[in-house]
């Protein structure tokens, strides 16, 4: 497990963050997870966007460039929507719907990930 955390303080965003690298979780991503704690989430690499086919509930996309920087937040992704490219985007870290909002997350906020 990994932690996702802002930058400039070190603020823990969300403690117990997945991470999906390679081919086969990354095409799972989310999908088989009946839900998502506050402090859950998962990072999928080389991915500047995402479906919600076939998922149980809504998520937040906090989509990063290869610095880590926030590019976009598309918050309350219900099933069954598609999220399309975002210009810049190199992965996307996928939380419950209304996470990224309580975390005050914003775009260009610069964030790096621990363990």
């Amino acid at each position: 497990m990994a932690i996702l955390k802002k930058k400039i303080n070190s603020e823990v965003l969300i403690g117990d963050l997945d991470v999906a690298e390679n081919f086969w979780p990354r095409m799972k991503g989310l999908l088989g997870t009946a839900e998502l704690s506050n402090q859950s989430g998962l990072w999928i690499h080389n991915c500047n966007s995402i479906h919600t086919f076939f998922m149980k509930f809504a998520i937040d996309c906090i989509f990063l460039d290869s610095s880590l920087r926030v590019k976009k937040i598309v918050g309350n992704v219900v099933p069954g929507r598609l999220v399309f490219p975002i210009w810049g985007a190199s992965s996307v870290v996928e939380v419950k719907a209304g996470v990224a909002a309580k975390l005050n997350l914003q775009a260009g906020d610069e964030l790096y990930v621990g363990h």
